[in-house]
C-alpha cells in the first residue's frame, strides 16, 4: 500500500487583538473557509500558523499603562468565543474528514499563564494531541506564556509528524531530536515576518532529509509565503508571494520515485545516521599524529 498524504499548508490572517471578539470570529471564519478549499483540493491534513485564531500583541495584552510592557491581563480575552471558534473548526474538520493542526492559545488554571500551542484535531473532529511551545522569546516568557516541556510526534496514515513553533526554528537541537524520533515531516508554524526563518526551515529539510512545512500568517506572506519542502531541500509547493490567505498543497509520499527525494530518503538519511553512530571510528589513526613524520612537508 502506498504511504502518502496530501498536506495543505495555510497562510491565514492572524489577528493580534483578541480583546475584540469579532476578530476571533473573523479568523475562525477564514480558517473554516480554507478548510473547505483544502478539502476540495483533496487534502488529508491542513496546517495553520502560530496563533491562528489569535496571536496577541504584547502591548494589547499588557496590564500596565498604554504603550508599556507588563504581565498580560488574560482576563481581557473572551475565552468563551475562543473555545467556540476552536470547536467550530474541529466540528468542520470532522465533517470534511480532515486532520487539522491549529495554532492557538491554551489556557491553564489561573494564576498560571497559558501555553502557546498547536492543537492536533483528528479527522473525526476530536482534539487528540497538543504541542506546547518549549522555547519562548524573551517577551513571551517575561509577559505572556508558560513554556512547554516535551516534543510532540503523532502519526496520520502511517506518516510521522513532529511540531515546532516560530522562534524554535532557531534551536537546531529540536530538529535533531525529531530526526532521532524518526519523523517523516516537521510542521513549523510561525507568527513572524522573517525571510531568514523560512531559510532555516529549508535547511532542516536539507540537513535531516525529512519533509518540512512552513505555515505563516497571510499578512507576512509577501516576505516568506507558506511552503512545503521535500527531503533534501527542494520546494514542492509555495503560496503566491502576497499578503493574501492561501494554501500550499503537496503530497508527502514515503514511496516517492522522484530522484531527489529518493536519494535524500534512502541514501543520504541512512548514511548520515550511520556516520553519526561511529562509522569513522575504526578508520581513525590512533596516537599523536605529530610524532608521525609522514605529516611533514
Amino acid at each position: 500500500m502506498r504511504r502518502t498524504l496530501r498536506l495543505a499548508v495555510a497562510q491565514s490572517t492572524v489577528p493580534e487583538d483578541p480583546t475584540d471578539p469579532e476578530n476571533l470570529r473573523a479568523s475562525g471564519e477564514e480558517i473554516r473557509q480554507l478548510l473547505h478549499e483544502a478539502s476540495a483540493a483533496g487534502a488529508r491534513m491542513v496546517q495553520f500558523p502560530e496563533g491562528a485564531l489569535t496571536y496577541p500583541s504584547k502591548h494589547v495584552m499588557s496590564s500596565g499603562a498604554p504603550g508599556t510592557l507588563a504581565a498580560a491581563d488574560w482576563n481581557r480575552i473572551d475565552w468563551d468565543v475562543m473555545r467556540a471558534q476552536a470547536q467550530a473548526v474541529a466540528d468542520l474538520a470532522g465533517e470534511l474528514g480532515l486532520w487539522v493542526v491549529l495554532g492557538s492559545i491554551h489556557p491553564l488554571t489561573p494564576p498560571h499563564r497559558p501555553h502557546n500551542s498547536l492543537y492536533v484535531i483528528s479527522d473525526e473532529g476530536t482534539l487528540v494531541a497538543r504541542y506546547d511551545k518549549r522555547y519562548l522569546s524573551h517577551t513571551e516568557l517575561s509577559y505572556l506564556y508558560t513554556p512547554g516541556t516535551a516534543p510532540l510526534v503523532f502519526t496520520v496514515d502511517g506518516i510521522r509528524f513532529g511540531t515546532a513553533l516560530c522562534i524554535e526554528a532557531n534551536f537546531p537541537e529540536l530538529f535533531a531530536q525529531y530526526e532521532h524520533m524518526d519523523v517523516d515531516c516537521v510542521l513549523i508554524s510561525v507568527m513572524v515576518d522573517d525571510a531568514a526563518r523560512a531559510v532555516l526551515a529549508q535547511a532542516y529539510a536539507t540537513l535531516y532529509n525529512y519533509w518540512v512545512s512552513y505555515s505563516v500568517p497571510a499578512q507576512f506572506g509577501a516576505t516568506a509565503p507558506a511552503t512545503i519542502i521535500a527531503p533534501g531541500g527542494h520546494r514542492l509547493a509555495r503560496c503566491s508571494a502576497g499578503s493574501r490567505p492561501g494554501l500550499a498543497i503537496a503530497d508527502i509520499d514515503l514511496d516517492a520515485q522522484d530522484a531527489g527525494i529518493d536519494i535524500a530518503l534512502r541514501h543520504a538519511r541512512p548514511w548520515r545516521r550511520t556516520a553519526r553512530a561511529g562509522l569513522y571510528e575504526s578508520h581513525i589513526v590512533t596516537g599523536d599524529p605529530r610524532s608521525d613524520t609522514r605529516t611533514s612537508f
